[in-house]
């Protein structure tokens, strides 16, 4: 059966009227690469002044909840460190909290600098990404850099700008010689949407490390239900008066779903339409579709 499209004033009201917390996908739904969707700084502002919880909810690994948060000041959005939970602070929270990370082990990073600045927050030791010794790679390969290290005892993938082959053989170093050395990513995302295009992703970029280390990944991002968990770590709220809203069936909407919360599809982003309604559709349903989610900002008219 498909999806009711939300389309009037009413049923938007009901929708809202049904919702305590509002979990928001990023890129696709707030904003397009630079630019805010039009409308979407007016729901944010009135869903605060009614009392409503806001969880920006990212797989994006690359950036700290600093980070986010700048990033959502200077589109003029403004958004509390709190209101930011991207995939890099939730591995940290899982390593920590959910793991017990031993303290006299380190992560080897494949990513960037956000991602190290989570680990930080939470004392946890790393070698790898944005070191010079690892980023600044040129060839020929010297075979004897790669060695076994049981201090390292996990490898964490994210995005990495600098992904090379001296990042690859080092993290398959790890795991193939130390069984105890855990294999994580933040997310397998194949691409990501920015400037009016898709790119590599995350994903893509680790996907040499899975196949050559051999080893199943534990992969904390959406659609994965152990970022649910971290976040309701941090916020607790009532999940049967949440709403997680997306752009994409594979991570967004299947998130919601693995974490029995009602969903809004959002279309403009990396879904068609023909995805939900055509003949052969999607076997993830959301609950709800909508245009864009600043089509909520009606509600802000009196009338």
């Amino acid at each position: 059966m498909s999806p009711p499209f939300l389309k009037t004033r009413e049923e938007y009201q009901k929708l809202v009227d049904s919702v305590d917390t509002f979990l928001l996908d990023c890129d696709g739904v707030i904003y397009h690469g630079p630019k805010v969707v039009p409308g979407v700084k007016i729901v944010l502002d009135m869903f605060r002044e009614q009392g409503k919880k806001i969880i920006f909810v990212t797989n994006n690994g690359t950036k700290s909840r600093r980070k986010l948060k700048e990033t959502f000041d200077k589109l003029g959005l403004g958004a509390t460190i709190e209101e930011c939970f991207g995939s890099a602070y939730a591995s940290a929270v899982y390593l920590a909290e959910v793991m017990n990370f031993p303290k006299d082990k380190q992560v080897y990073v494949v990513g960037e600098e956000g991602l190290e600045e989570e680990l930080d927050s939470f004392g946890i030791k790393h070698c790898g990404g944005s070191d010079p010794e690892d980023r600044n790679f040129k060839p020929p390969i010297i075979w004897e850099d790669f060695k076994p290290d049981n201090s390292v005892g996990a490898v964490l993938c994210a995005f990495d700008s600098w992904i090379n082959y001296k990042k690859m053989a080092k993290a398959m170093t790890y795991l193939r010689n130390n069984s105890e050395c855990v294999l994580i990513q933040t997310n397998t995302d194949p691409t990501f949407p920015t400037h009016g295009s898709q790119f590599p992703g995350s994903g893509s970029l680790s996907i040499g490390i899975v196949n050559s280390s051999k080893r199943d990944p534990l992969v904390i991002g959406k659609p994965n239900k152990y970022m649910m968990d971290a976040i309701l770590a941090s916020h607790k709220f009532d999940p049967s008066r949440a709403l997680m809203v997306g752009d994409n069936l594979l991570t967004d909407i299947e998130f919601g779903l693995n974490s029995d919360i009602r969903t809004l599809l959002v279309m403009g982003g990396v879904t068609a339409k023909e995805q939900i309604y055509g003949e052969s559709p999607s076997k993830t349903v959301p609950t709800f579709v909508i245009e864009s989610f600043g089509d909520l900002s009606v509600l802000a008219d009196k009338q």
